[in-house]
């Protein structure tokens, strides 16, 4: 038998224990064997030397040609077996992949961090259209036409007397006139104002209004309900301020500050360095108003609040720019999964 011969033989016995082995080891075992240094192929090519010059160009040229092959057909069968994984390799045992998921956003969580404490405290939420007409905006929360409280507003106009509400109190006008006291609501949802966009300022934002009418309410439950809240939300160690203000819709009327947790009342950028953060507005709603609604202002008081979201999300975070909520940055948002 010719050396042609013999690299034929051994090439095909190469190629065939290629295709019948199933694991690294035994392709390793194959590359020893027929292309190590004192491997078969290997043993072929040190006896070349003895021949004659033309069958050492031929016998070598065919050897080559069969160890590139070999080594060819070994690499394609560990690529194969590299990515395809038999019903025996499977251990169930080990934890999946596990899949990105999304989160609720974390002014979301904290909207309903609010209403469930309020909820808590009694009170039902209600809601209303981010698209309101004029009336129920502006004209049924005590603002005429001329008032110069409509110039605090900044409000965005659709068409003729549609409006994005400036806040969701007009919910609480919407609710007082289909429903009889007693009446113990909160309105959470997003509004809109026409601001130039600042570290504490957003022309859209979300607010939780609240109010209740019954008779014989007074500044005292109003005040009880916000000290309350307060409290439950961040802690009983919460400092308040009350400042006396003024809302076209409850007189009389105030605005209620909260210790700076920033700046630990220090003064900081947050609370422009008077170490005490705005959380709320508050008061007694105004008889008008609940005479609009045609609820008996002689019979029943009530009071009413509203407090920003986003404000709420900075203080109890320590957050000092409500740009980052809106900015969709990933890095910020996964703070809060």
């Amino acid at each position: 038998m010719s050396v042609l011969d013999d690299l034929k033989n051994l090439e095909s016995e190469a190629l065939e224990r290629i295709s019948n082995s199933g694991s690294l080891d035994a392709f390793n075992e194959v590359r020893v064997q027929f292309l190590g240094k004192k491997g078969s192929i290997t043993a072929v090519l040190k006896t070349l030397g003895k021949l004659p010059v033309d069958e050492r160009k031929l016998i070598g040229a065919s050897a080559n040609a069969v160890r590139t092959n070999i080594e060819e057909n070994i690499k394609s069968a560990q690529n194969k077996l590299s990515t395809c994984k038999t019903a025996s390799d499977f251990d169930p045992t080990l934890p999946g992949t596990a899949q990105p998921i999304g989160t609720i956003h974390i002014l979301n969580q904290v909207m309903n961090d609010i209403c469930r404490t309020f909820y808590g405290m009694g009170f039902e939420i209600a809601k209303g259209p981010d698209v309101e007409t004029d009336y129920y905006n502006f004209e049924a929360l005590n603002f005429p036409p001329d008032h110069p409280a409509r110039d605090m507003q900044d409000t965005l106009f659709v068409e003729n007397d549609r409006v994005l509400r400036t806040h969701t109190t007009p919910v609480q006008a919407r609710f007082l006139e289909t429903h009889k006291p007693p009446i113990k609501i909160i309105t959470p949802g997003k509004t809109f104002r026409n601001e130039a966009i600042s570290t504490r300022a957003h022309v859209a934002f979300h607010q939780v209004d609240g109010f209740l009418v019954d008779e014989g309410v007074s500044i005292a439950d109003l005040k009880g309900a916000i000290v309350a809240f307060c409290k439950a939300f961040f802690g009983e160690d919460v400092k308040l301020n009350f400042r006396p203000s003024f809302f076209p819709f409850t007189e009389p009327s105030a605005e209620v500050d909260v210790s700076c947790i920033l700046c630990k009342g220090k003064g900081c950028q947050l609370c422009k360095y008077t170490g005490w953060l705005e959380i709320l507005g508050c008061g007694m709603i105004d008889p008008n108003v609940l005479d609009n609604a045609g609820i008996d202002s002689e019979k029943y008081t009530g009071y009413a609040f509203g407090l920003g979201v986003e404000r709420i999300a900075m203080l109890k975070y320590k957050i000092n720019d409500i740009r980052l909520f809106f900015n969709n940055d990933i890095r910020f948002l996964r703070q809060f999964i």
